[in-house]
């Protein structure tokens, strides 16, 4: 039987010689913490090799994803779908071990991670959704959610200020089955960390209320395995567990030092390391012994089929929870869905109400939460103001988490992060909110949930100088265009509460990446419609008012400022011009709508067009053309009533007939 340092060898030498081979990467975390890695992966964690979906795993989640070989070396290893010629392909074009772990490239990988701080974040996310799950189907002496949340964290993480809000909420939210390793190597890219980080982490996470196991030699596997099985005696708070390790374990020349942090070692100094640690075969090669060791296909198997047979038990004693958990647990949205959400829309379409989209978005919540117990709501500190509670909303705390509600306090980007994790662990649709303005705390959280293709749904409200009196600060202008700037990220603003039931039926409905939704703080007139028009709202751009023959002038407009475009329309037809208003609340989803659609809506030949929206022009000449007018915002803000800011910045009927009588002479 092999020396578990042999075993956490093997993980050392697939690392060196994959960034080797790579001629780029980062050799040293997964070297410093292959001992932690080997305890933790062949005596902890319950996985299943040839199921890595199976619903009661263990998560794992490498936080400093810098060190990717590590996480490719452990599914290589234990038995994934991840072969040797895999790891071989290292950062290469196409492969499935890109520089950073990466969702949906191999299996096994939870989430990605490589931004700092974030991955930690993620594992806040899922620790609660498990922690959530398991208040709301367990029963007596059938406990089917019952799993861990493993995280592997650098010092970056602990430096990067997201950490500090999501284990912050985790300290008060008591995720007794969330487990952190710090590694602790005093080791950053610029060179010995105490120069600019020399927080008392342990007395930090003891008072975010964490059980804390300070200076655990992160090279003992002895020490390494009585920390795991403290934490996990730990059932009311999560555990910080601090490993003392060093970077680049067992390199001669470098480790210890910043050189083997981001760099390979070398082949001088991978011979001499592999010399040191005994290891004596070739690149990637990994004897029969070793690999038969760490092989954990049959335990997985095992661990699952053991699960399974509790799950038959469970389904035996409550089969209508245990076909509700399979729904959720597979993404599954409920019976007759599709037929009731779009009779509650019809519904809002024959009884107008003149309201702020806001409130438009909460009645949504309200109508459509009473089908989805899968909802997990919350908001950044501003329920009262993003109106994201509804009747059936519950909070979670300490000690009662079998709520779908969550209060994030004043943590956007914390809370966007977390809700990426939920989403990565399953069973729920997560929703958050914040002000459109905050969404800049969180953009880089958005931008992995687009990256990952996993749903988030954000409710943006206070969506443009109509904010008022609070002033440039809190008023949006270019946030939107950002927002639909980034791949793969569905953004939907509103003119009225048929438009937000729509923009909510498609977040919810939309598994493959993160919708944004934009509300208005002030009220919105309803647009009248018939069936076809309420149809199309979902193509993201129509037909709202249409003229007598071929339009001259096309006016495109969202949200609050679609009222507007539509007093003007009617104003230019009763002076005998040929006008056609096009709402477009979702530009992405009209960008994917085929060529005669959008010709449709916006003939080609046609080039007498403008855009009116409260925010930053440019966005708009897509639609226009260069022969276009645009009205929108080109500065920021200023603090006054709204009305007189719109008045001010030209978002007036006047105006609007104005610009297009010029555009048309």
């Amino acid at each position: 039987m092999s020396s578990r340092k042999e075993l956490a060898n093997a993980i050392r030498a697939l690392s060196m010689d994959g960034v080797q081979q790579a001629n780029s990467g980062h050799p040293g975390a997964p070297m410093g913490m292959a001992d932690i890695a080997e305890v933790l992966w062949r005596g902890h964690m319950n996985h299943n090799p040839q199921n890595p979906q199976w619903a009661d795993r263990d998560r794992f989640i490498l936080s400093n994803g810098h060190g990717s070989m590590l996480i490719y070396s452990l599914l290589h290893l234990t038995g994934y779908d991840l072969s040797i010629d895999d790891l071989k392909s290292f950062r290469q074009l196409h492969s499935k071990t890109p520089g950073h772990p990466e969702y949906g490239y191999a299996p096994g990988i939870e989430t990605t991670t490589g931004p700092l701080g974030q991955g930690i974040t993620n594992g806040v996310g899922m620790a609660m959704a498990e922690k959530a799950l398991a208040a709301q189907f367990n029963r007596e002496g059938h406990d089917i959610v019952d799993h861990n949340t493993y995280v592997f964290m650098g010092d970056g993480c602990l430096m990067e200020g997201i950490s500090h809000e999501a284990c912050s909420l985790a300290g008060t939210l008591g995720l007794g089955k969330l487990v952190a390793f710090w590694d602790d190597n005093g080791i950053s890219i610029d060179g010995e960390v105490e120069g600019w980080f020399s927080d008392d982490t342990p007395k930090r996470f003891e008072a975010y209320g964490w059980h804390v196991i300070p200076a655990v030699d992160g090279h003992d596997a002895d020490a390494i395995n009585a920390a795991i099985e403290a934490a996990k005696a730990e059932t009311d708070k999560p555990t910080l567990i601090c490993t003392k390790t060093v970077i680049g374990f067992g390199s001669p020349n470098k480790a210890g030092t910043h050189d083997c942090h981001g760099a390979p070692l070398g082949a001088e100094e991978i011979a001499a390391t592999k010399a040191a640690l005994g290891w004596e075969h070739g690149p990637f090669d990994i004897p029969a012994n070793i690999a038969a060791e760490w092989n954990a296909k049959e335990a997985g198997a095992a661990k699952e089929a053991a699960w399974d047979e509790k799950f038959a038990a469970y389904a035996a004693a409550y089969p209508e929870l245990a076909a509700e958990f399979k729904r959720r647990t597979v993404g599954d949205l409920p019976a007759q869905w599709e037929e009731k959400a779009n009779a509650i829309i019809a519904d809002l379409q024959a009884n107008p109400a003149n309201i702020a989209s806001r409130k438009a978005s909460q009645n949504a919540l309200e109508a459509f939460g009473a089908m989805l117990p899968e909802f997990m709501g919350g908001s950044a500190d501003l329920a009262p103001s993003n109106l994201t509670m509804w009747s059936g909303s519950k909070s979670l705390t300490a000690k009662d988490f079998a709520g779908n509600y969550i209060h994030y306090g004043v943590r956007e980007f914390g809370m966007t992060a977390i809700m990426n994790g939920i989403a990565l662990h399953g069973g729920f649709v997560p929703y958050g909110a914040t002000f459109l303005m905050f969404m800049e705390y969180a953009r880089n959280a958005m931008r992995m949930a687009a990256l990952m293709k996993v749903q988030n749904i954000q409710v943006y409200t206070h969506d443009s100088i109509g904010l008022g009196e609070d002033g440039p600060t809190h008023q949006p202008v270019e946030q939107i265009a950002s927002l639909r700037l980034t791949p793969n990220m569905s953004t939907w603003r509103p003119c009225d509460q048929v438009e937000s039931a729509v923009a909510w039926k498609l977040a919810i409905e939309r598994k493959d990446g993160p919708t944004s939704l934009i509300f208005s703080r002030q009220n919105l007139a309803q647009q009248p419609r018939d069936a076809e028009q309420v149809a199309n709202i979902a193509k993201g751009g129509y037909i709202l008012k249409d003229c007598k023959g071929k339009p001259e002038l096309i006016l495109i407009a969202t949200g609050s400022e679609v009222e507007l475009v539509v007093a003007a329309a009617a104003q230019l037809t009763a002076e005998g011009r040929n006008v056609r208003v096009v709402s477009m609340p979702a530009t992405d989803a009209f960008d994917k709508q085929d060529a005669a659609y959008r010709e449709a809506v916006l003939p080609s030949d046609v080039t007498a067009r403008v855009a009116v929206e409260a925010g930053i022009a440019d966005f708009w000449y897509k639609y226009v053309g260069f022969d276009g007018r645009i009205i929108g915002m080109t500065t920021f803000g200023e603090s006054a009533p709204a009305g007189e800011l719109f008045k001010m910045f030209g978002f007036t009927v006047e105006n609007v007939v104005e610009t297009a009588k010029e555009l048309l002479a």
